[in-house]
């Protein structure tokens, strides 16, 4: 395929009662320019479409080309959705980092889960983190004309040197470069650090901090998460997993920074992600901790948050007790490990709340990756399969959504919601990582 067939920007659909709708343009429809000036890709069009006033060229199916003048609300959508959704090719990465997550599955997955994106407008458009060794000056330049933000920037180290190492990249220590330009043009930036015990953590990791510090308050966050260490790790990097011992360590270290942070800056800056909890036995830091959650995505604050809206939906639920005074029946629950004592102890006051409610709640240990994976987003359907046939489930087993592909229905090793009903003879229900939803699921409301 030629190249400039690749870069059509071809309009999959159009969302009702948007402006594109109102002036004709269809599923099929070809992109040509905005304002006279051809997209390259989503930067562009983003950039470009944000005015009241948007002249748009189209081609039309049947070759004829249109010249569109849309009057809109600044900022309004146009409701276009491109087949392509960054208007342009993924750019892969190009490092080999010692601690990739994708380097360490199996064989004979599909293809999709083995490409490693490391593109900008990936870290805009779904959070994606960027390391920034892929990015030129003219791609900082574009950031910074747009006013593209947030970017979701892994840091794992500020030593240039030892980034090099573990990016496995000889630039990787130049990349870092691009952060002090985006900050001084005041893009909005968060950080991550994964850590890698022996490597980046202890001394290495208090210097990361104090670095990261400068770029305060631009760079609004900055999380630090336990590198995942998979089973299928033959010929990769030696990679220790860290015990109870080493996650003290690591939330004093967090806990020293947030309360030296705080009472300058009106922000905690950098946080733990719920693992380390987990693994050290300590409890839950409390919702303002997380200076509003920048980084739930990333798996900070996640348990908390879901903790606090159970709370808020059960004292409501308990109030009105009689309205759900026929809850009765049995169902299940299932999660990771790491999960799972919070959602027992959800289902715990719920069937005290509700004698005739029964919860079975299962904690499914990760026998594909391996059990130091230990969050439900990686379980796959065999393994739930596996450890829940012949179990009670009840009339319903209830699923967090994040075990399932981003708007699809199966699970990462392609097994779908209606082969595992199938298999397990029992009705399904996705829920999503609210605690209200949990409730409301629960209860059928």
């Amino acid at each position: 395929m030629r190249k400039e067939e690749k870069k059509q920007h071809i309009v999959q659909r159009v969302e009702a009662g948007s402006a594109a709708e109102e002036m004709g343009i269809e599923t099929g429809d070809i992109l040509l320019a905005v304002n006279g000036t051809e997209i390259e890709d989503i930067f562009d069009y983003q950039y470009l479409t944000q005015d009241e006033y948007v002249e748009v060229s189209v081609r039309k199916k049947n070759g004829e080309e249109w010249l569109l003048e849309i009057d809109k609300d600044y900022d309004e959508d146009l409701g276009i959705v491109f087949e392509n959704g960054l208007m342009d090719e993924y750019r892969s990465c190009r490092n080999k980092c010692i601690f990739c997550f994708i380097d360490q599955m199996p064989k004979g997955m599909r293809e999709t889960l083995y490409f490693k994106d490391d593109d900008s407008r990936l870290s805009f458009l779904q959070g994606n983190y960027v390391t920034l060794t892929n990015m030129s000056d003219r791609d900082i330049d574009r950031i910074i004309r747009y006013r593209l933000s947030p970017i979701n920037i892994s840091f794992q180290t500020t030593d240039p040197e030892l980034r090099c190492r573990m990016l496995n990249n000889r630039f990787a220590g130049q990349a870092l470069g691009h952060v002090q330009r985006l900050y001084e043009a005041g893009i909005t930036m968060n950080g991550q650090i994964v850590l890698c015990k022996g490597i980046n953590d202890g001394a290495k990791l208090e210097r990361s901090i104090a670095d990261l510090t400068a770029y305060l308050p631009h760079l609004e966050s900055v999380s630090v998460v336990p590198v995942g260490l998979s089973k299928f790790r033959d010929g990769l990097y030696p990679l220790e997993p860290f015990d109870r011992e080493d996650a003290k360590r690591v939330l004093r270290c967090i806990h020293g920074w947030q309360d030296r942070l705080y009472p300058k800056h009106g922000l905690h800056f950098v946080h733990a992600s719920d693992e380390w909890y987990e693994l050290a036995g300590e409890k839950l830091p409390e919702a303002e901790r997380y200076d509003g959650y920048p980084q739930l995505e990333n798996g900070v604050g996640m348990l908390r948050l879901q903790a606090d809206e159970f709370d808020e939906a059960m004292t409501q639920v308990e109030k009105e007790r009689e309205r759900y005074a026929g809850c009765r029946g049995e169902l299940s629950v299932a999660t990771g490990r790491l999960a799972y004592p919070y959602l027992s102890a959800m289902a715990q006051r719920m069937t005290a709340c509700f004698p005739a409610l029964t919860i079975h709640v299962y904690a499914i240990t990760n026998d594909f990756f391996g059990e130091l994976i230990t969050v439900s987003g990686l379980l796959t359907g065999q393994d739930i399969i596996r450890q829940l046939r012949g179990r009670k489930l009840g009339e319903r087993l209830l699923l967090p959504q994040n075990v399932l592909r981003s708007g699809e229905d199966y699970l990462l090793d392609d097994v779908t919601v209606s082969e595992m009903e199938k298999a397990l003879q029992v009705k399904i229900d996705i829920v999503k990582s609210s605690g209200h939803d949990f409730v409301h699921t629960v209860l059928e409301v």
